[in-house]
């Protein structure tokens, strides 16, 4: 009797063992896991795939100490939605989205951007120009699109970007850009017809 607790403990202790060796390398849907993966996944006859948390980005932000590379699905921005940083640094890159259409940078829309008062004088003082709003609502109602392709273009939140000017004609000064996207601008002269800013936006 004795021997028989011996002999299964150590059967209980190989499975023990067995397990936690199995755990380590793990395949569903598949008896083979790629060598280098700790998961496997394989998608159930291709029609099924994998369903991350989702989160509004309220939510998202309010996890507790984010670890460096934790991935949620943030609901408000539709993207999927990498944590860049470190719990030790945080702030330092925050949250960034992945999906979002793969764009690291990119151009704004053409803007008018006011230099008279409409009677040919030139405007005195300081002036803006919400260049978010002017992106926001050429991305958001585009005048026209081809066959088939979605009714809105899809468009970054305001908090995600920041904002350059490249290049500014000598008619305008631009004294300053928001976090927000808000261009503070003085006007020189009136300009004339190939006068332009060129406006980038990056993604943070």
């Amino acid at each position: 009797m004795k021997y028989l607790n011996i002999r299964l403990l150590a059967i209980v202790t190989y499975v023990t063992l067995g397990i936690y060796n199995v755990s380590a390398q793990i395949g569903v849907n598949t008896d083979n896991p790629n060598s280098s993966s700790v998961l496997d996944l394989n998608g159930y006859s291709n029609d099924k795939g994998l369903l991350i948390p989702r989160m509004t980005t309220a939510q998202k932000l309010a996890i507790v100490s984010p670890a460096s590379g934790l991935m949620v699905y943030d609901t408000d921005y539709r993207c999927v939605s990498l944590y860049k940083d470190t719990p030790a640094n945080p702030g330092t890159f925050s949250w960034s989205c992945l999906t979002l259409y793969n764009r690291h940078f990119l151009y704004m829309p053409s803007v008018n951007i006011p230099t008279s008062d409409g009677s040919g004088s030139l405007l005195v003082g300081t002036q803006s120009i919400n260049l978010y709003n002017v992106y926001y609502t050429g991305f958001n109602s585009p005048r026209v699109k081809s066959t088939g392709a979605p009714a809105v273009i899809p468009f970054f939140n305001g908090s995600q970007l920041n904002y350059y000017v490249t290049y500014c004609d000598p008619c305008i000064t631009v004294t300053g850009i928001s976090e927000a996207g808000v261009m503070s601008y003085r006007v020189n002269s009136l300009p004339n017809y190939d006068a332009f800013v060129n406006v980038v936006f990056t993604l943070k």
